[in-house]
């Protein structure tokens, strides 16, 4: 799936940005648009190195415990790498995950968020929540980009979510 409207950025986004809008097939190959997913409430995009790693099998996992909270809040999150879809549904099917591991094999999305790891060619380790702006355009409200090796705090994103009214 191309993004090809997607422009690359040096650095991560920052809060107050709009959401660059995109769609990514999944770990099932179905389409996932962030368009879409943000009218049901705030969304998490949990970008990730590589599959099968220690750390990123540490979030997911995270990801996946924590699920039902997350709904909860009123939000969705879903994983982001450049892992093809079939590495991701393997992935996910020996680890029980049961969020959205979206593929960005053609890097566009990482870029656009400013998350990618240009030494290894992949999406850098970061986690950013999208709401809504009071026009109803989708903006991020927080970023958190981080080394390669450190995990993220799950606890500390959740509490990134805006309550709902």
């Amino acid at each position: 799936m191309r993004n090809d409207h997607l422009t690359p950025r040096e650095s991560p986004i920052e809060a107050g940005q709009i959401a660059p809008d995109f769609t990514l097939l999944d770990q099932d190959r179905e389409p996932w648009r962030l368009a879409d997913a943000v009218r049901e409430g705030d969304v998490i995009l949990a970008f990730y190195p590589l599959a099968f790693t220690g750390v990123c099998t540490e979030e997911m996992s995270c990801v996946t415990n924590e699920l039902e909270q997350t709904a909860r809040l009123g939000a969705r999150v879903v994983g982001i790498s450049c892992d093809s879809f079939a590495a991701q549904k393997a992935w996910a099917e020996m680890k029980g995950f049961r969020q959205p591991l979206l593929a960005d094999m053609h890097r566009q999305v990482c870029k656009a968020y400013g998350l990618y790891w240009p030494e290894l060619n992949v999406a850098s380790r970061g986690t950013v929540v999208i709401g809504h702006s009071p026009d109803g355009r989708a903006t991020i409200t927080w970023v958190d980009a981080r080394e390669p090796g450190k995990a993220v705090d799950y606890p500390t994103v959740l509490s990134k979510i805006a309550p709902r009214a």
